[in-house]
């Protein structure tokens, strides 16, 4: 919508109430002279003077009936026709007759002359000649008026009634409610508030949004931690219990306790850890310690953490890539991000499964990828599988000892060194880890 300026509107406005009057003005001395001049025609000004004789000499001829109520009469008619007054005076300056057909207008123009006889002043005649911008004058007042009437309604219309609307607006999002109409107009001052408003708005409704699902993940993280920890310290508690009243009475069995109390212990240190990190990630602005690294090394070091768990299932974990893949991060977030991978890829590799892993260069940057020959991602956990505690077993029961957050913190510390990572199914099956950092600049 094309919109223009409050000092455009202004001087608009004013322009049309100093023109408004003058067309006025024009249009009446038009419809009385048939004219568009405002000097008085030759024609209109002979008839006047013509009649402004004809009275003089009415007067002068009946200088002696001066008190007569006939010629009295008859000199009233004669003004009327004329639209004219007139005031007679003797001699002395005392008035003998004064018309009162309209009245007298101070205004008017005048002629004055004085009747002599024999050398002799018999008195004195003054006449009023009739008005002639009288109706322009009227009209002129009138356009101003309207002028006036015009440009307080536009201006309640362009200015008065967004400001009101706006207003109304804002005292409505003071309250909560959002769902507020702001008013279309056509000044850009006007417009850039409404556009302002418009864009708190959706802040606003943005913001609330991202609150409700903030307290909805709020909630579910704290039931997920609670029913975590609640899990293995369960566990752990019953064992301890049983050792305390003496179940397990032969070593084997007090090993076996012990055994499963350690475990359980392992996997409540590994949920606390990964909780302080993903905190530590969410919350605290980590600065990066850069090194130039080779990522195949960290890899091998992965490997070498998690060789004695991929040794107990029989899992064959290769390294395809040979060459230095060079670039630059933190060397241990990113072996914790590499850990997260390659365990989560050998908790869920079946028995006798394989691992490959692989990395190497492309343009600028360096292309990783962790795949595995367990069941893979259902389409559900594709699109949830990098979200905080999510995962696939909606049971959430630990066999696997993950903590739903291992692949969260890997993708947000490979995005900490400006890269992505993304999970995906391989055409002959399997889950298949993707991602990519920068190259590290020779």
């Amino acid at each position: 919508m094309r919109t223009f300026r409050i000092r455009t509107f202004t001087l608009l406005c004013f322009f049309f109430i100093l023109s408004a009057p003058w067309i006025f003005f024009v249009i009446s001395n038009f419809m009385e002279t048939n004219t568009l001049g405002f000097s008085r025609s030759q024609a209109h000004n002979e008839l006047i003077q013509e009649q402004l004789t004809e009275t003089t000499q009415l007067i002068e001829a009946g200088a002696g009936k001066w008190n007569d109520p006939q010629w009295i009469d008859q000199l009233q008619i004669k003004l009327r026709e004329t639209e004219m007054e007139a005031v007679i005076l003797d001699a002395s300056g005392q008035v003998i007759f004064r018309s009162a057909l309209k009245g007298m207008d101070a205004s008017a123009p005048i002629e004055r002359l004085s009747i002599l006889e024999d050398g002799r002043k018999l008195g004195e005649v003054v006449i009023y000649l009739p008005k002639t911008r009288t109706v322009q004058m009227i009209a002129a007042i009138t356009g101003l008026l309207l002028a006036f009437f015009i440009v307080g309604f536009e201006m309640r219309r362009f200015l008065l009634k967004p400001l009101e609307k706006m207003g109304y607006a804002a005292r409505q999002i003071a309250t909560g409610d959002l769902d507020v109409q702001l008013p279309s107009t056509k000044i850009t001052e006007i417009a850039e508030v409404r556009d302002g408003f418009e864009l708190m708005v959706k802040g606003l409704r943005q913001s609330n949004q991202k609150q409700v699902e903030l307290e909805e993940q709020r909630r579910f993280v704290i039931s997920a931690v609670a029913h975590d920890l609640r899990t293995p310290l369960f566990a752990l508690r019953g064992y301890l219990d049983g050792l305390e009243q003496g179940v397990a009475q032969s070593p084997e069995k007090m090993n076996k306790y012990l055994a499963v109390c350690k475990e359980k212990s392992a996997q409540l240190d590994r949920l606390v850890e990964e909780l302080f990190t993903f905190s530590k990630m969410e919350y605290l602005e980590s600065k990066l310690i850069t090194e130039t690294l080779d990522l195949n090394l960290i890899f091998r070091k992965s490997i070498d953490s998690l060789s004695l768990q991929a040794e107990q299932k029989q899992i064959t974990i290769s390294l395809g890539s040979q060459g230095v893949c060079s670039l630059k991060g933190d060397p241990h977030l990113l072996e914790r991000a590499m850990n997260n991978l390659l365990d989560n890829a050998v908790r869920y590799t079946p028995i006798y499964g394989k691992i490959e892993m692989d990395c190497y260069l492309e343009e600028d940057k360096v292309l990783f990828k962790i795949r595995d020959t367990g069941p893979g991602f259902t389409e559900e956990e594709m699109q949830h599988v990098f979200e905080p505690l999510y995962r696939g077993e909606q049971s959430r029961n630990r066999s696997t000892g993950g903590s739903g957050l291992g692949l969260t913190i890997s993708q947000r510390i490979v995005r900490m060194h400006g890269g992505d990572l993304a999970a995906s199914n391989h055409p002959e099956g399997g889950a298949l880890l993707t991602g990519w950092i920068p190259a590290a600049v020779p």
